[in-house]
């Protein structure tokens, strides 16, 4: 089998339709065509085309998994459940069985974004609780919870909590100012400030002071 033709999809210039004995066989990202060789008038065996095949399903799914990353950072176990999903067989809306992909080409896929810095549980962590901390007030204790349960290593939070200046007394602060008109009861206001992770002697001596 002889590849015929190498054209560029219209609606994506990143990808190169391959064309096998003047059919399409499959399609490869712009730099796999070079990477792998692939050239016009060269011939394979079926099996070598098989393979090619999967270099294109971890072409598109490196890709798709790649926009996912950039989107904002994530954590590795965040990557592993997304990349999960895809190896899992999806019933299509004409009642056909989309087969998942080789759980080989997503350990590819995630290893690639790992080793290229894509993907990296420290940058997670600093964003996360940045991002927890500007939004709005959270608990040293909620912070913990949250990324563990975002798979984050306890070593690593408690480390990276340690180079902030931050401190549950003044994001307490924060809490009480946002949500204190919202309670007509201190009690259920107490309760959901305990609800967020924040000790009973602070909370009483945060509203005391206030």
């Amino acid at each position: 089998m002889q590849i015929s033709a190498l054209t560029i999809q219209v609606r994506d210039k990143n990808r190169v339709n391959v064309m096998v004995d003047g059919k399409f066989r499959f399609s490869l990202e712009i730099g796999q065509v070079g990477e792998l060789g692939i050239k016009v008038g060269k011939e394979y065996t079926d099996a070598e085309l098989t393979e090619l095949e999967t270099e294109s399903t971890f072409g598109k799914l490196y890709a798709r998994a790649l926009e996912y990353s950039m989107m904002r950072p994530h954590s590795t176990a965040e990557l592993r459940q997304y990349l999960y999903k895809k190896t899992r067989d999806t019933l299509q809306k004409n009642g056909e069985i989309r087969k998942g992909i080789a759980p080989s080409v997503t350990d590819r896929v995630y290893d690639r974004l790992v080793s290229r810095g894509y993907v990296n549980d420290e940058n997670f962590a600093r964003y996360w609780i940045e991002n927890r901390q500007l939004r709005k007030g959270i608990s040293r204790r909620k912070l913990m919870m949250e990324l563990r349960g975002k798979g984050i290593d306890s070593a690593v939070v408690e480390s990276l909590l340690g180079e902030t200046e931050r401190s549950d007394q003044e994001e307490l602060q924060k809490v009480i100012a946002k949500k204190a008109a919202r309670y007509d009861d201190r009690q259920k206001l107490i309760a959901y400030l305990m609800r967020q992770g924040f000790r009973y002697d602070d909370i009483l001596s945060a509203l005391e002071s206030d």
